[in-house]
């Protein structure tokens, strides 16, 4: 069977690893019930992709087009939901997406959680923040030409966030140390954006410039993939651009491992340190998880499409 692409996301192997290493950060008295539920953690790292087109309003989490809002968007717009709400109107923010607020907007779900000591809403909020979190530091999830298609580069997202990782996310240096706590949590994730959107400039021009030197059948190969015959950049187009690109990857990567286990623990510390202790022998009920996946799946052809990454 051959496969020519596939929907671009930060990949599903990224976003495992990163909340999987964001656990190790966490402070011994979080790291009792995260360490249990490692797997869950990473497991469930990739659901709000998967409920992408299941859910209505799960789409627009996912990124924020700044370039629509013009070049002083950084400036002009708002950092908190409401005030966003007031000035720009709720429908055009949805629009172009809303990960910056939608951090902040599930940052208070998980501190909600753990105040009630609710085992199961603890790590459902955190497999999930810390997919937006890791989604706020792709940098073309900042921008309308998400996936080069203004520009002829269609599929450069997916091989940005999936291809190279893949391939090298392995030698990346991703030991940063005990988690922080974040003062202000709004302040960090706009800043992790304005990184992002700084660095997608050089995603597309470096890709271009490749592919200028390079002779159309050295770009790609096929390569087999869980049985199947999958056209994908090749090795040494691959080693190129992530060569030319300095470790951005890397830096990218390992901050969001850093904000993931960062605002964790900002959440936990903000709902007053709650003993994970006591929830360690609860257990996730894998009959209400399989039947809300399965819900997504039923409602998956009669949602109306939402916006890509």
């Amino acid at each position: 069977m051959l496969q020519t692409g596939a929907k671009p996301r930060w990949g599903f192997w990224a976003h495992k690893r990163i909340n999987r290493l964001a656990v190790f950060r966490l402070p011994m008295e979080m790291q009792v019930f995260y360490k249990k539920h490692i797997d869950y953690l990473t497991e469930n790292a990739v659901n709000p992709d998967k409920r992408r087109y299941a859910v209505v309003g799960e789409a627009e989490r996912h990124f924020i087009d700044l370039d629509v809002y013009g070049d002083s968007a950084l400036a002009v717009l708002p950092k908190h939901w409401q005030a966003a709400v007031n000035k720009v109107g709720e429908d055009s923010l949805r629009k172009h997406g809303i990960v910056p607020w939608h951090v902040q907007i599930a940052a208070s779900q998980l501190t909600s959680a753990f105040r009630e000591k609710n085992a199961a809403r603890i790590l459902r909020m955190s497999a999930d923040l810390g997919h937006y979190i890791a989604d706020a530091h792709v940098p073309l999830h900042t921008t309308r030409n998400y996936n080069g298609q203004l520009t002829g580069q269609d599929g450069i997202h997916g091989f940005w966030e999936s291809r190279l990782p893949e391939i090298y996310a392995e030698q990346y240096d991703m030991w940063l140390g005990p988690a922080a706590y974040r003062e202000d949590i709004a302040h960090d994730i706009w800043q992790a954006v304005e990184a992002s959107h700084s660095g997608s400039d050089s995603v597309l021009a470096f890709e271009k410039q490749l592919t200028e030197a390079f002779k159309p059948d050295k770009k790609y190969a096929f390569e087999l993939r869980n049985n199947i015959l999958t056209r994908m950049h090749s090795r040494d187009f691959s080693e190129k651009y992530h060569r030319a690109l300095a470790g951005q990857v890397e830096r990218r990567m390992r901050a969001s491992v850093q904000m993931v286990g960062d605002v964790w623990y900002t959440c936990w510390v903000n709902a007053g340190q709650p003993d994970l202790g006591t929830l360690v022998n609860e257990e996730m009920d894998e009959k209400q998880q399989a039947a809300e996946q399965q819900g997504w799946l039923q409602r998956l052809l009669k949602v109306r499409p939402e916006s890509e990454d």
